[in-house]
Order: C-alpha cells, then sequence, then structure tokens
C-alpha cells in the first residue's frame, strides 16, 4: 500500500487549560478555558475520548468552584487559529463495536451539557476555526462570539457519513431557525461550503463579532457586560410546527431528488432535524448517539474517513522526488492565451508571486486572455477576497505578448494550446531554441502523451506533464506526469510549482488520459453506448446515481463540454481500444451544436438530460429486448452493471501498468479531479463494498477494515 493509506494512530489530546480572568467593570471572575493540543497550527485540536474527558472533569471543576461563588462566568476558547476541527475522525477508525460508538456520543453529550447546565452563564469564544464537534462546543454554551477572521464556521458532519452528534441537530434548528439548520446541516456539507464570521452572524450562529487583533480581550468585555446585564440577547422563538413540516418535506424532496437515497447520512440528519421540533433536549440527544452509532459502524462512513485521511495526507505526494531537486522559479512562461492559459497563469501570478509571460499568435487572442486576468481580478476586489494592492500587483505582473522570444528568460513554460500532438510537438520545439538549457518545459494535456511530445527534443528529460483541471482557481488536483525520459529535477520542479498553487498533486505515469480522463470519460463512453444500443437517455443519465458523482451523466457532459468529452473518447479509443466505444449519437450532436440538458427546475437541483437528444441515438427500446447492437437493452440496473464493471476492468489495467502508486492515489484524483463523494470514499472502495472488485479482478482493491468497517 502506499504511504497515503489511512492508519489508526493514538489519538493527539486536546487538552483544556483553565485560567481565571477578571471581568472589566467589577462583574467578578471569568474561568477562561483554551482547547489545545499542544502542536503547531498545521495540525488542528480535534477532540478524542481522551481529551472529551479531560475537558469533562475540567468543567466539573469549575461547576464547583461556580458553586462557591468563586467564577461568575465560564468561557471556551481555542489555541491560535483554532477553536477545534471537530471529533478526530482518525481515531474513530478504532471504533470496532456499535456500543463503542454509541459511547462515543454519550461521552460528548455528557461533557457538553456541563456547559449548558453550569450555575453561572457560559461563552464561547470562536478564535479560529470550528467545525463539527469544534462548533457543537460553543452551540452548547449560552452565548457565542467569534473572530472576524476565523476561516469556517460549520456542520460538515453530512458530508463525511455522519450526523452531528453533539447536540448539533436539535440545538441548531431552535437557535436559528428550521430553514436555516437545513441549510447549515444538509445543504452547506452536501456544497462543502462552511460559514464564514459574518454569515454565521448574521443567522444568529453567533452573537457578536469583533476584530481578530483584539479578539479575546473584546469577548471577555463583552461577556462582563453580559453578567452585569448590560446585554440582553434576545432569542427567536421556536418556528410553528406547520413551518417545521413544510421545510423538512421539502428537504427530503430535495435529498430524493439530488441524494437519491444512496447515502443514509443525509435523511438520519433529516429525521433528527424534524424530531427536534418537538424532542426534549434528551430525547434529542440520546437520538442523535443512535444514529451516530449506527453510522459509525456503517461502511460509508468508514469510506468517508479514508476520503478524509487522502485528502489530509495529499499534500506528501507518494513517489515525488527530493524537493532538493526542484528549481527555482523566477518567471514563468504560458503557451497560450485561452480560457485555460489565462487561468493558469493568473493563478500562478496570484501564488507563486512571479512575474508571467502569456503569448498567442496575435494581438486579439492575447488581449482576451488578459482581459480574463483583470476581470477576474476586479471581481474579487468586488467580492471583497482580494485587496485592491494586491490586485494591481497581479495585474502588473502578467505581461502578454505575440513574440516567441519573450520566453528565453522563463525558468518555466507551459503549453497550453488546442489539444493536438503535432501542435504541442511544434511548440516544444520552437521552444528549444529559444529557452535556456535549464529551463523545464511542462504541457497541460489532458490525455495525449508527454512522451511522444517530447520525442524528438535534443533534451526530452526537460519536458513534464502538469495537467490542471478546469476551472483552474477551484479545482484541486494537478495530475503530475512522469514521462519516459522525465528528469528528478524536472519532476520535483513540478511538484514545487504545484505545492506553491496550493493544489494536490498526484503522480501519474504517461498512458492515456493519466487517471481522470481516462476513468470518467470511460464512464461517459459506457452511457452512451448502452443509449446507442436503446436505452432511453433519461434512463441512462440517471442509473449512475450510487457512484457518487456530483451531477448526472449528460450534466456532466454539459459542464466538460460535449465537444472535449468526444475528443478524449476518440483519443482513448485510438490508444486503448474498443473499450472505449465509439459513439455516432454523441458525434452528431458535437457536429449540431446540440445543448445535452435543460435547465434545472430548481436552484441546486440537478440539470435533467434533455429528452430530444434521443433521436441523435435512435429510437428508445424496451429494456430486455434485442438493441441495434445485438445485445439485450439495458434498464438503469443494466447501465450502472456495465460501468461498474467497465471501472474495475480499468482500473485493474491501469494499477497493472503503474499509471499510480496504487488504489489510493486512484481515489485521490476521483475525488478531488471529478468531483466523486467523499461518502463513497473514492472509487475502489465503492466497488469493493458493491463486490465489483472481486467478482471482475477476482481480489479486493484495498484491504479489509481500510475504507470499511473492520471485520469483528
Amino acid at each position: 500500500m502506499s504511504d497515503t493509506t489511512p492508519q489508526v494512530r493514538p489519538e493527539r489530546v486536546t487538552h483544556a487549560l483553565v485560567r481565571d480572568v477578571a471581568l472589566p467593570g467589577g462583574a467578578g471572575t471569568l474561568a477562561l478555558v483554551t482547547l489545545d493540543n499542544g502542536l503547531d497550527h498545521t495540525k488542528p485540536s480535534t477532540l478524542g475520548p481522551l481529551g472529551m474527558a479531560e475537558l469533562a472533569e475540567r468543567l466539573t471543576e469549575l461547576r464547583a468552584r461556580a458553586d462557591r461563588g468563586e467564577i461568575a462566568a465560564i468561557a471556551v476558547t481555542g489555541k491560535p487559529y483554532f477553536l477545534a476541527a471537530g471529533a478526530d475522525l482518525l481515531g474513530i477508525g478504532a471504533v470496532t463495536s456499535r456500543e463503542q460508538a454509541l459511547e462515543l456520543g454519550r461521552m460528548g453529550h455528557a461533557a457538553y451539557e456541563l456547559l449548558h447546565d453550569a450555575p453561572v452563564p457560559t461563552f464561547a469564544f470562536v478564535n479560529g476555526l470550528a467545525l463539527g464537534g469544534g462548533l457543537e462546543v460553543a452551540l452548547n454554551c449560552d452565548y457565542r462570539t467569534v473572530a472576524a477572521d476565523a476561516p469556517a464556521l460549520g456542520l460538515p458532519e453530512t458530508g463525511l457519513g455522519l450526523v452531528p452528534g453533539w447536540g448539533g441537530a436539535y440545538l441548531v434548528p431552535h437557535l436559528v431557525g428550521i430553514e436555516k439548520a437545513v441549510d447549515v446541516v444538509l445543504t452547506r456539507p452536501a456544497q462543502s461550503k462552511p460559514f464564514k464570521p459574518a454569515e454565521a452572524l448574521a443567522i444568529g450562529l453567533v452573537d457578536a463579532l469583533f476584530d481578530a487583533a483584539d479578539f479575546l480581550e473584546q469577548s471577555i468585555a463583552w461577556a462582563a457586560r453580559v453578567v452585569r446585564g448590560d446585554v440582553v440577547v434576545e432569542r427567536r422563538p421556536t418556528d410553528p410546527q406547520p413551518v417545521w413540516d413544510a421545510v423538512v418535506a421539502a428537504a427530503r424532496d430535495q435529498l430524493d431528488a439530488v441524494v437519491h437515497g444512496t447515502r443514509p447520512a443525509p435523511y438520519r440528519a433529516l429525521d433528527l432535524l424534524a424530531a427536534a421540533r418537538t424532542a426534549t433536549r434528551a430525547e434529542a440527544f440520546a437520538a442523535e448517539d443512535e444514529a451516530l452509532a449506527d453510522l459509525v459502524m456503517s461502511d460509508e462512513m468508514r469510506a468517508s474517513v479514508y476520503a478524509f485521511s487522502l485528502v489530509s495526507g495529499g499534500k506528501k505526494p507518494a513517489g515525488a522526488p527530493d524537493k532538493a531537486l526542484a528549481r527555482p522559479v523566477t518567471r514563468v512562461g504560458i503557451v497560450g492565451a485561452g480560457l485555460m492559459a489565462a487561468q493558469i497563469a493568473l493563478l500562478v501570478a496570484q501564488r507563486l508571486g512571479v512575474p508571467v509571460v502569456m503569448r498567442d499568435l496575435d494581438a486579439e487572442r492575447v488581449e482576451k486572455g488578459l482581459g480574463f486576468v483583470r476581470s477576474t481580478v476586479e471581481k474579487l476586489v468586488a467580492r471583497g477576497r482580494m485587496g485592491s494592492d494586491a490586485a494591481a500587483r497581479i495585474v502588473a505582473s502578467v505581461h502578454g505578448t505575440t513574440d516567441i522570444q519573450e520566453f528565453a528568460a522563463c525558468d518555466v513554460v507551459v503549453e497550453a494550446v488546442t489539444e493536438v500532438l503535432s501542435l504541442k510537438k511544434r511548440v516544444f520545439a520552437e521552444l528549444e531554441d529559444i529557452v535556456t538549457p535549464e529551463t523545464i518545459l511542462a504541457t497541460n494535456t489532458s490525455a495525449l502523451s508527454v512522451t511522444a511530445m517530447a520525442a524528438d527534443l535534443r533534451h526530452p528529460e526537460r519536458v513534464v506533464g502538469v495537467h490542471f483541471f478546469n476551472p483552474v482557481a477551484q479545482m484541486p488536483l494537478v495530475e503530475v506526469v512522469q514521462a519516459e525520459r522525465t528528469s528528478p529535477e524536472a519532476l520535483a520542479t513540478a511538484f514545487a510549482i504545484t505545492g506553491k498553487l496550493r493544489k494536490t498533486a498526484v503522480l501519474v505515469k504517461d498512458r492515456p488520459g493519466f487517471v481522470v480522463n481516462r476513468l470518467l470519460v470511460l464512464v461517459m463512453g459506457k452511457v452512451v453506448e448502452a443509449i446507442e444500443n436503446g436505452t432511453p437517455v433519461e434512463v441512462a443519465d440517471t442509473a449512475l446515481a450510487p457512484l457518487g458523482f456530483p451531477m448526472p451523466t449528460f450534466e456532466l457532459f454539459d459542464l466538460v463540454g460535449p465537444a472535449v468529452g468526444l475528443h478524449v473518447l476518440t483519443s482513448l479509443r485510438e490508444d486503448l481500444g474498443e473499450r472505449f466505444p465509439a459513439s455516432p449519437g454523441l458525434e452528431k450532436l458535437v457536429a449540431d451544436g446540440t445543448r445535452v440538458v435543460l435547465d434545472a427546475p430548481a436552484p441546486g437541483r440537478p440539470k435533467p438530460v434533455d429528452p430530444a437528444i434521443q433521436s441523435a441515438f435512435g429510437p428508445a427500446l424496451t429494456p430486455g429486448e434485442t438493441g441495434r447492437q445485438g445485445t439485450p437493452v439495458l434498464d438503469a440496473d443494466g447501465v450502472l452493471d456495465a460501468v461498474r464493471t467497465a471501472l474495475a476492468t480499468e482500473i485493474g489495467i491501469m494499477l497493472d501498468e503503474g499509471v499510480v502508486a496504487g488504489p489510493p492515489q486512484i481515489d485521490l484524483c476521483m475525488i478531488l479531479g471529478a468531483g466523486w463523494g467523499f461518502h463513497t470514499g473514492g472509487i475502489t472502495p465503492y466497488l469493493d463494498r458493491t463486490g465489483d472488485s472481486e467478482r471482475v479482478l477476482g481480489h479486493r482493491l484495498l484491504p479489509p477494515g481500510v475504507a470499511s468497517v473492520p471485520a469483528a
């Protein structure tokens, strides 16, 4: 197994450190509890059994002090940059029975209840990131303040195969209302979009927002005013039952439309929200405990932990050469000024902070690329996501030209021209006569052979693949492609650059389509193959819901671009054979410029396939009868089975070819590059759970217990 395979590790204990603080204005003494795991800011505080037990012990002591009149209030805060990042997810791998899982929930509730039941007011000073169980610490307090620079507040559990298990499913709807609670517990986790401090204040998750520079001092002063009665925080009334029921019903319809019942966590969380209207606090917390225990002992949740571990560990890529081999980069060239080229140029200017030269064949194209950079920066400034000084620096650092000679002073040149091998070879041949012998030449190709591109160069060892995904700013993955003669220095430089760009890099061998496009286009190809044979387009479009893609197949086609998808499918068929099917219907759609999807019926709903595109493939036939290709017409289950079989087959071939170090790298690529759901763990745990890996390959792709519940 690779070094990204998750391992159960001892708990990094988050300690509860207590000190007394005099409240201003003679309001008494505040006992301030600081959650701190003793590690630097790269390792956030998390809450496991040992840390939770220590917190409960400290709070029990403080309650006794409050009873004796020694303190007037209790507050909880965190070490710099963090309140707490939630439960210790990696430690959950040590849970081997439902009884242990049930106790985990009960322990958290018992500790946090000490804050709720304290004989003095309790405060949470949210000084930094507060997610999951970290935010629930704050929710169980009477009052909450937040620092303006806290990066994220949220309850991401349903995106990880869990439910908010330490009070969140009951406390949030009573605090902010059921409609906002659905957003906090279900919608935001699905979008991986936690709350910013101002957003949390606006909906009522927190009561006051203060500047980061003197956040603790302001929070203490505010707490003193609350204790003295100078500040009264009004709480909203609980929503009426009809409103509550209507919101829950709408949320359930949304889940059915998007999730299709394929994973349990969002439905369990919605059940908890529904019951929170009439349940007592004790009843609601007991229900959270039961739901948490069930989900912790599910393969889906263990797969989510595996995925979380892969993404967390992705900054240390398997197989990357020694960082010391990377060459200094003081100037970067971009060949092309189209959309991908301009996006890469902007990202390099923004995060590497070096001059960028963007070159195309004529001034009109160059100006269009520069215009993209300017307009994007202006939008970031308007949204408050970039300062005017930084914006001016970035715009000034991106230079456009039609003169290829301006690449002479570049340390790295990235080609991002049309996906035609002969064109890319010509670009590299021209560059080799201009750049220095030390210059690294990189290609952003999505499927073509990097080895073939470099074959006729005097120094093919300087060529490396850096496959960015669209949109470049948002997509976290870069496939770093090692061609047959790529040097360690070129490879190390590519990894160094992608790291500074804050991307997760995965080392891949130079094989057609690399990882993401090879598998993603195969999936699309098998779907259109079924339609060519007679499966109705509407049946095929929704058949893959259990796979965990973020959208139906044809909406994904629409996002990628049917012409791009067809081009890659054709290219892979030429290189890898008939496993990648031809599609005359898709060729017709692309030739006619036909849009393949309708508008979404409502915000947040999938875009359905346009039934009219059926005519491009021929009439729909009845599942089970002989189709146009002489094989039975597939129903939805048949399409899903065909896709799973094809994926298992292709992954087996890819691993035999050594395209990546192992199955975890395939999963990491598909999670970050194709939006494969965290709840699946990636493609290989899914194929193990369905039995397809053993059926097709004769063995599991991952050992039992790595992304599944360990055998008792």
